[in-house]
């Protein structure tokens, strides 16, 4: 039972001859205090239960999906705590240039925790304690494009779950591999290797949304180039890899209602050909314009020019648009809306659609998360009886 109350259930005892459980609907809440607020994750155990039968129970209730979505209050407060991290770190940026794919600066890849094992920076793998290594992004002099970091923001977030002590005890040095997305799939990398386990694909999001908010915390995803690639201007911005960090009732709801992230690619198109009616000055014109809400350059547009703002600033007003954070390396966590905007500016000529990524955080990572906690538990957890057979909930 000790999982279960760390996982937010609310176990009390009663003189009924069986349990009597209230899931709820932890997946639509905004929290946990809200979601136990509303009455989810309740289970009441009858008296006379002895230990084998309040454990079976508490194996049942671990799968059960009210469980996951415990869980997945846990897994995006975790994401924020790491991606802040990483976003404060001004030593970890982009550069478009750079020797290797990714780069550890004058210190170099040992001095920071990591080994080479492809050659141009296409793989590395810590090579010593694993949350050692993850400082290096958290505070180190390091550069990635924002494949890599999307992994590193995938990792920490890990890392930020278990805590670093289970974080440095529970992962193999090949199983927080980063590098290439290629590359990682020849390795033993717990986001596209062979310690992957079971992916839950659903780039759309359409099983996401209809599972309700929480689902969408830590899930990765990319927002690309619908045109061919001779339509690009800035290939280093062909597309942008993220993770999500939050998302708003309204959005949720939004996106449960349009069935995913199909609707808003039309509604990317959408901007993008409204945009293409506008004047076009270069540099962060757009991102001034629409994201910013520059009155200058509001101002200077003809009446025409105007209505057809209004119309792109109405498609805008989207909560998913304004209301679904993601984190993008080295752009922080910002908007949704904020990068469809942007690339706007950088790849003027093609629409972008948004997918999320395979992942595994609801099949292997959850189960690999319980069974690390469950480990650790049964060091800790002493059951105290009394002596008519029945049992301490404290």
């Amino acid at each position: 039972m000790t999982l279960l109350r760390e996982l937010g259930w609310q176990v009390t005892a009663t003189d009924q001859r069986e349990p009597m459980i209230t899931a709820g609907s932890p997946c639509q809440r905004a929290s946990l205090v809200d979601a136990q607020a509303h009455h989810d994750l309740r289970v009441q155990l009858p008296r006379y239960y002895d230990v084998a039968q309040r454990e079976q129970l508490a194996a049942e209730l671990l799968q059960q999906p009210a469980s996951l979505c415990a869980y997945l209050f846990k897994l995006g407060d975790a994401t924020r705590a790491a991606t802040a991290r990483l976003q404060a770190n001004d030593g970890y940026r982009f550069t478009a240039v750079q020797m290797g794919w990714i780069g550890f600066g004058m210190r170099g890849a040992n001095a920071q925790g990591w080994q080479r094992f492809r050659s141009f920076g296409r793989g590395y793998a810590p090579n010593g304690s694993n949350s050692r290594a993850l400082d290096a992004f958290y505070s180190g002099q390091v550069r990635s494009e924002c494949g890599v970091g999307r992994q590193v923001a995938q990792l920490a977030t890990q890392r930020e779950l278990y805590g670093d002590a289970l974080f440095d005890r529970e992962f193999t040095a090949g199983e927080l591999s980063i590098g290439t997305f290629l590359t990682l799939h020849d390795t033993q990398s717990i986001l596209l290797g062979s310690r992957a386990g079971e992916f839950f694909a659903d780039g759309k999001a359409v099983r996401t949304a209809a599972l309700g908010r929480q689902a969408f915390m830590a899930a990765p995803g990319f927002i690309e180039h619908v045109f061919d690639k001779r339509f690009l201007d800035d290939i280093n911005n062909q597309a942008e890899n993220f993770v999500i960090t939050d998302i708003s009732q309204d959005a949720a709801e939004a996106l449960a209602r349009h069935g995913g992230f199909a609707h808003y690619d039309a509604l990317n198109r959408q901007i993008w050909e409204l945009s293409r009616q506008l004047p076009d000055r270069g540099g962060r014109h757009f991102e001034r314009l629409l994201h910013e809400r520059d009155r200058e350059l509001r101002v200077q547009l003809s009446p025409q020019q105007q209505a057809t703002l209004a119309q792109i600033d109405a498609l805008l007003a989207d909560p998913v648009y304004r209301q679904l954070q993601i984190y993008v390396h080295d752009k922080g966590v910002r908007p949704l809306g904020y990068h469809i905007v942007r690339l706007l500016d950088r790849n003027p000529r093609t629409p972008f659609s948004i997918d999320l990524a395979l992942h595994n955080l609801h099949t292997t990572l959850f189960r690999r998360w319980l069974d690390a906690r469950l480990r650790d538990c049964a060091n800790t957890v002493t059951h105290t009886t009394h002596g008519d057979g029945t049992w301490n909930l404290a």
